[in-house]
């Protein structure tokens, strides 16, 4: 009997996890959005529903969770929380996207009377990229430090911002703008978006990173009191933080959200050639010496469930449906707040959709494409 999942939202992050998850042959999905022409472009699929729904409307919402297993939401991060509430209401497990901190909060407090899972900030960062920080910690006796650093980036750069759009631009312009949490000298604090910027190399290419908000996910709680730093920052090609500090804060159309997102939809185009870079470094003491561990993974789009699919839309996807997956197994905990730390790399990488991170090729996934 097939497993039902109802996925919220038909962009191009949801629509991949539908696909994914259609394609290991163990689910149904029923796929929902506000827009017609959203659902219209998702694939007819045995084992594939479409709805037309708003999550706004709390009554609609009810009825297509009810009976569900779990729901996914891939929606804007302000939509997050209520689909969580009504998620504990119908005792559905609920996984999201969000690099949201204050929605986060709002689910890490419904979580502590839920029946069900409750899984937040899915994905590649925070996602990912936690699972390897707390796997690259258990290898000291003490840990000094942990620098996680992620970016989804144009193979091909050609404008002034050396951008392209490949996901959420209000999920970008929210992580430019909001507070950082971060760890520095043992203390919890809060940092600028867009600033501590630095310069590095990974073959070859030159990168900058800088502060953004959210990718800790809940690290920060996690650590607390066990290392000296922890931060997050966003990868991008050198030039980029700079133009967005001129636009944000000199131009002030961080308070002018909705223009800005209108202007990078207009002036920006959107690509499928892109790369993801996943970069961790941990620094500690194991047997009386400070050693360094890190972990580098990219990952590329490439043709799969025959369509091409970005690296962001693999990564992010494929990032969701393995922690889905692992709770449907039993490896998780089936009530409560689940962080993306309580996950195993080794569970990750060993799960069918995990296996993304780790193998070159998609036919690796052994999945039914």
């Amino acid at each position: 009997m097939s497993t039902e999942i109802a996925v919220l939202g038909a962009g191009k992050i949801g629509r991949t996890i539908a696909d994914m998850l259609l394609a290991a042959g163990d689910y149904r999905v029923t796929l929902c959005d506000v827009e017609v022409p959203l659902l219209s472009a998702a694939d007819d699929a045995p084992r594939l529903r479409h709805c037309l729904l708003d999550a706004a409307n709390t009554m609609a919402l009810r009825e297509i969770l009810r009976g569900k297993f779990a729901v996914v939401s891939a929606l804007p991060f302000h939509a997050t929380a209520k689909v969580a509430a009504v998620a504990v209401e119908e005792q559905v497990h609920y996984f999201d996207l969000t690099e949201d901190v204050a929605a986060t909060r709002q689910i890490k407090a419904l979580a502590q009377a839920a029946q069900t899972a409750l899984v937040p900030q899915c994905g590649l960062a925070p996602g990912f990229v936690s699972i390897v920080a707390s796997h690259l910690a258990k290898r000291f006796e003490r840990l000094d430090s942990l620098r996680l650093r992620t970016g989804a980036l144009p193979l091909y750069p050609s404008n002034g911002l050396n951008y392209n759009l490949t996901w959420s631009t209000e999920g970008v312009i929210n992580e430019y703008c909001q507070p950082c949490e971060a760890i520095s000298n043992g203390e919890l604090v809060s940092l600028p978006a867009l600033e501590e910027c630095e310069h590095f190399s990974l073959d070859g290419v030159l990168y900058e990173a800088f502060n953004t908000s959210g990718g800790l996910g809940t690290l920060c709680e996690s650590f607390a009191g066990r290392l000296r730093e922890l931060n997050y920052r966003s990868i991008r090609y050198p030039g980029h933080a700079a133009i967005m500090k001129t636009l944000l804060h000199d131009l002030r159309l961080r308070d002018r959200r909705l223009l800005l997102k209108e202007i990078l939809e207009q002036a920006i185009p959107t690509t499928e050639q892109d790369v993801v870079i996943v970069f961790v470094t941990a620094s500690g003491w194991s047997q009386g010496q400070l050693i360094q561990h890190s972990y580098l993974r990219k990952i590329y789009g490439t043709e799969l469930y025959g369509r091409h699919r970005s690296a962001i839309q693999i990564a992010t996807a494929a990032g969701l449906c393995a922690v889905l997956d692992l709770l449907h197994a039993g490896r998780l905990p089936s009530s409560g707040l689940i962080r993306q730390e309580d996950v195993a790399l080794g569970d990750f990488l060993a799960n069918r959709f995990g296996r993304l991170y780790g193998e070159a090729q998609p036919a690796a996934l052994g999945l039914v494409a």
